[in-house]
């Protein structure tokens, strides 16, 4: 996962005082890019999964979230039909690689045929790469895409997914010129380099590209300038990197009293704009577009893990609900290949706690997303998230 800073400046602190459902289904290694990874299984006998976790860690939080995504998995596990799993957690010490790539090889050395797991991007990878000669994919919950391919998918929403879900949507409405805003930072650079693809691809313009230190004063030292650049360029939008919890308040601030017409040039956003109410009365916020998932299918899983444990889960837990269903759902269709990249990628996908998803051959991940925008200060869906792949918004 990327990490973002939580600094603020003093007058927007305020924004940070913090399914039972189906699926559908019919890194760096030595692997070649095209091998179908994966061990056929016998579908009478359960089958044994492994679910690494970022638990043992020093943080709390880590441990929490560790807890949320066994929770997850163990409810998808009661919810299958004609599949059984045999499920095995293994910590991996918060996100310590070597943690993870000891805890890979201890699962398959357990009989492990499948890893769910890990989190963050460079225990994946390091997990990844310690099986990679032992025919055992690596279903990880990290969004960066650094880390995918070869046995190694990343269930993670992506930057690419998200940026080009919105760009598709803007260019229907007739906006071809964007300035790319993004934070000085891995994410921030990442996130800017998945948006100038997603406009080129989409025959779009990138006009500009313009960058902050990720401090209240870098940002607020560089407004005057991005500002200028904009409103020199003739840019119909501004498709920012910034986080809900980090630096969207102040910039979404900071432009418009710098002079940033946000009706001329309306911010896009790749992060969810929904997560933090206060930021719906932002007034450079209202009229932009960012991307969300199927709220429906969202709330659904939230109100079913909610009832069964007596807690809203933590936003990524349906990442694991999502991997044991859809190993589930491909076994109990009698697919003794269930575990292949070949199954794996089915191009019809899966239903999961998010919407439709499926897992691509080089280990990213298209999901669908709907389009949003503020109004009034309240979030109004312009375009529903897809229901199946083919369909309008994929």
């Amino acid at each position: 996962m990327f990490a973002r800073f939580t600094n603020a400046r003093k007058s927007l602190i305020r924004f940070f005082a913090v399914f039972s459902l189906f699926w559908l289904a019919a890194c760096e290694t030595s692997l070649a890019p095209n091998a179908n990874v994966g061990q056929r299984i016998d579908l009478t006998k359960p089958i044994q999964v492994a679910l690494l976790v970022p638990g043992a860690s020093s943080r709390e939080s880590d441990n929490q979230l560790a807890q949320n995504f066994e929770n997850a998995a163990r409810l998808a596990i009661a919810d299958l039909q004609g599949a059984r799993i045999d499920l095995r957690v293994y910590n991996t010490v918060g996100g310590d690689p070597q943690q993870a790539a000891f805890a890979a090889n201890a699962a398959v050395d357990d009989g492990a045929k499948i890893i769910i797991g890990p989190l963050f991007g460079e225990a994946a990878n390091a997990a990844g790469v310690a099986i990679a000669g032992r025919n055992v994919n690596v279903l990880a919950f990290s969004n960066n895409p650094a880390f995918a391919g070869g046995n190694v998918f990343i269930l993670g929403a992506t930057f690419s997914n998200t940026a080009n879900r919105l760009v598709q949507y803007a260019s229907r409405q007739g906006i071809s010129r964007y300035m790319v805003l993004h934070g000085q930072d891995l994410s921030g650079n990442v996130g800017r380099d998945a948006i100038s693809a997603a406009i080129r691809q989409n025959g779009a313009e990138v006009v500009g590209i313009e960058s902050y230190p990720l401090s209240q004063q870098g940002i607020f030292a560089s407004t005057q300038r991005i500002q200028q650049n904009v409103s020199a360029s003739g840019a119909q939008a501004v498709f920012t990197t910034a986080s809900a919890n980090a630096d969207l308040p102040i910039v979404a601030t900071a432009m418009p009293d710098a002079g940033m017409d946000t009706t001329q040039s309306r911010f896009i956003g790749l992060t969810r704009w929904d997560t933090l109410p206060q930021l719906l009365s932002l007034p450079g916020l209202e009229g932009g577009l960012f991307a969300l998932p199927d709220q429906g299918t969202a709330t659904l899983f939230s109100d079913r893990y909610e009832t069964a444990f007596g807690a809203p889960p933590h936003p990524l837990a349906g990442l694991a609900y999502d991997g044991i269903a859809a190993i589930g759902a491909l076994a109990a269709a009698g697919n003794s290949g269930a575990l292949t990249k070949e199954a794996l990628t089915q191009p019809q996908g899966f239903r999961g706690t998010a919407g439709v998803f499926r897992l691509l051959p080089n280990g990213l991940n298209e999901r669908a997303l709907a389009v949003a925008t503020i109004q009034n200060n309240q979030v109004v869906i312009l375009e529903q998230a897809p229901r199946s792949f083919g369909a309008p918004g994929l």
